[in-house]
């Protein structure tokens, strides 16, 4: 049993197919604008924001991406949790992974290289009766 489309369907299927090419080209070319722009740019805080902004464009493609060219947006909702979750999850990993080796790589350059921990001292051993030298001696 062959299963056909009307001609109302096509033109809906090829609307919303014009409309995420679109919004992907879009996307890019202003991702690629901000790149460029930002390659002679010596002032950081606007630098880190073109950054920002860029990596928030790119989390919208990957989104319409997911949704349109992996099917996903016409889903159960039961599956795209089953795969937004874990994502989010693997997105916290990477977040605390960076914060802690950020933590250790602080810890490391404030780091005393003239601080003596005390288990390391070398101790003098006095004379006296608990000498074992002293006690072959008598």
């Amino acid at each position: 049993m062959a299963h056909t489309h009307t001609a109302e369907e096509n033109k809906a299927v090829i609307a919303e197919i014009k409309k995420v090419t679109i919004i992907l080209s879009v996307l890019t070319i202003v991702e690629l604008i901000l790149g460029f722009w930002m390659i002679g740019m010596q002032n950081a805080g606007l630098k880190l924001a073109i950054k920002g902004s860029i990596v928030i464009l790119m989390m919208a493609k990957a989104f319409y991406i997911v949704a349109y060219f992996m099917h996903l947006k016409h889903e159960l909702k039961n599956l795209i949790m089953t795969i937004v979750v874990p994502l989010a999850l693997f997105i916290w990993f990477i977040c605390a992974f960076l914060s802690d080796g950020n933590s250790f790589r602080n810890l490391r350059n404030t780091y005393n290289p003239y601080f003596k921990e005390q288990s390391t001292i070398k101790v003098e051993k006095k004379e006296g009766a608990h000498d074992e030298k002293a006690i072959e001696q008598k």
